[in-house]
């Protein structure tokens, strides 16, 4: 007669395996929700969010690469003498480091960038050399300027050499070879065709132009200035206005995502986008280039921004994102 003693062992074994099965299938849902939260489903940060595409036509004249009123500074600014600040990155970083998408990469490896720092600490001991006259194709300017300064007097060059500095160390995270038009190691200038020339000569692939801008207070934000259309003389952007376009949209999509700050309420239509035909950095350029107006030195919350290492950390992780959005699009 069974007392059931030669069942029981089998319904045991077959719970067993159900318990198992529950249990491989909960590991392996988990798996899966941490592969999907932790962001090793890929390697590429979200292409840049273009900012709107039409832009106003205009800009007033004014300093190479400015709307808004050129003014001498005294350069007593915090890192005024031209050199980088203690913050500053020492433009010596490698593919070895973090890149804009905060890994190290090689997505611009094979590319070269220009970046223009605007102006000079030194300009002002140069005044006579800097207001020579040079041929912009469509007309003739000054060599270079002194750029503006914020109240307190950190002067803009120092701000877009910093600025340019970082971004260098991110561009070279992810390979890319970066050129300089100066690099705190001239005396002035160089002038604004030489600047042309530089990324010219180095047959780059992107060009930006790092500035901040000097309109009146109350004037905020930042925008990207476009080449237009110049055939005269020595200029001809016919072949760039079309890729600076795609190139200042991206810059513009990143710098907002990067640094949070608005388009520019006084130019632009809000777009954060203008065009301009009287810059030579832009008519001599026969590669995709465009200035970058970070902010205005001249209204108080701005400058609060400009003089921040920090913000000009994000300042510089804008600018390097956008050109590397717009080289891998």
């Amino acid at each position: 007669m069974s007392n059931g003693s030669t069942f029981p062992p089998r319904r045991r074994f077959g719970g067993t395996l159900v318990v198992l099965a529950a249990l491989l299938a909960a590991c392996a849902a988990g798996w899966l929700v941490w592969r999907s939260t932790s962001g090793h489903g890929g390697d590429r940060p979200p292409k840049a969010l273009p900012a709107a595409s039409p832009s106003s036509p205009g800009g007033a004249p004014g300093k190479d690469g400015a709307g808004g009123t050129d003014r001498t500074d005294d350069g007593s600014g915090r890192d005024g003498s031209g050199r980088p600040a203690p913050d500053a990155s020492d433009g010596k970083g490698d593919a070895s480091g973090s890149g804009p998408g905060g890994r190290a990469g090689t997505r611009l490896k094979g590319k070269t960038v220009l970046l223009d720092p605007g102006h000079n600490i030194r300009n002002r001991d140069h005044t006579r050399e800097i207001a020579r006259q040079v041929d912009v194709g469509n007309g003739r300017k000054e060599c270079d300027t002194t750029g503006t300064s914020t109240d307190d007097g950190y002067a803009e060059a120092a701000f877009t050499l910093d600025v340019a500095r970082r971004a260098r160390t991110l561009l070279r995270a992810e390979g890319a070879k970066v050129v300089f038009t100066q690099d705190g190691d001239r005396p002035y200038g160089p002038c604004v065709d030489e600047r042309a020339r530089a990324g010219n000569e180095a047959k780059a692939d992107a060009a930006v132009s790092v500035h901040a801008d000097g309109a009146g207070a109350g004037n905020r934000g930042f925008h990207v200035i476009l080449p237009a259309r110049v055939t005269a003389g020595a200029a001809d952007t016919s072949a760039i206005v079309g890729p600076s376009r795609r190139l200042g949209e991206h810059l513009a999509g990143r710098f907002v995502a990067a640094t949070g700050s608005a388009p520019a309420n006084y130019l632009g239509g809000g777009t954060g986008l203008v065009v301009r035909s009287d810059l030579g950095g832009l008519n001599l350029s026969g590669i995709p280039k465009v200035f970058l107006e970070c902010g205005n030195m001249r209204d108080a919350k701005d400058a609060a921004q400009l003089t921040d290492p920090q913000w000009r950390e994000k300042a510089a992780r804008g600018i390097a994102e956008g050109i590397t959005g717009f080289l891998t699009e």
